[in-house]
């Protein structure tokens, strides 16, 4: 598993390096002391893992995060605990909150493994499972409409009903971009297959449900992905 660093004081800095070395299952593809140097090694290499501080220099981790379209899974890791609820909306894997044990260090690294195995096997399969309540159930994606964020889980809505699964909407984000879905709005998904109209601020679809767009998410959505042909 790829991984960088992104933490300005060498103290910490060596205390990671070392931990990922240890772990034996993490490649370290580089260090940075400034979130800026990292953002321009991303624009052209690829990692599955960032341990992020977030008081940085010039940019803070947690901007940094922010301004990254597709980010990979991160770890925050701070001295201080007042940014969890940022990370949390953020979709850090977790939050090492300074100073950590070796210990500590691997069960987030287990949590991103995770993660990242689970990503993988849905960009692999058009059916996948979801954890919904005591219940594991298969779903195909092609049959999903939109989803629909709920604070602590989201609404996964087909033709004839819905499933409510653990993930978060960032997590769908970053597992089902490849595959035409979208973000619309800061609480809803959408697959771009299953639209039937668009009026106004509104998606429609075939069972008459609709969703709305966001002011935001508007101008880039229609430019990407509504196609005009004439008659």
């Amino acid at each position: 598993m790829r991984c960088i660093i992104i933490e300005d004081q060498a103290p910490a800095r060596r205390v990671l390096q070392k931990y990922v070395n240890d772990y034996g299952k993490l490649e370290l593809k580089e260090c940075f002391s400034s979130a800026t140097e990292a953002r321009t090694y991303l624009e052209t290499a690829a990692v599955d893992l960032i341990f992020l501080d977030i008081h940085l220099p010039e940019l803070s981790g947690l901007d940094f995060l922010r301004s990254l379209e597709k980010p990979p899974a991160v770890i925050l890791t701070t001295a201080f605990d007042e940014y969890a609820m940022d990370g949390y909306e953020l979709d850090i894997v977790d939050y090492l909150l300074k100073p950590f044990s070796y210990a500590r260090f691997c069960i987030s690294v287990e949590k991103a493994t995770q993660r990242i195995s689970a990503q993988n096997r849905l960009s692999k399969n058009d059916n996948f499972f979801i954890k919904s309540g005591r219940a594991y159930i298969s779903v195909s994606r092609k049959d999903i409409l939109y989803i629909h964020s709920d604070l602590d889980y989201t609404e996964l809505h087909f033709e004839t009903g819905k499933h409510i699964a653990q993930e978060t909407l960032s997590y769908w984000e970053k597992s089902l971009h490849t595959f035409d879905f979208v973000r619309v709005h800061k609480s809803y998904m959408v697959n771009i297959a299953s639209i039937d109209h668009i009026q106004g601020n509104r998606i429609y679809f075939s069972n008459g449900h609709s969703i709305p767009i966001g002011r935001a998410y508007k101008d880039d959505f229609i430019t990407k992905h509504v196609k005009v042909t004439d008659n």
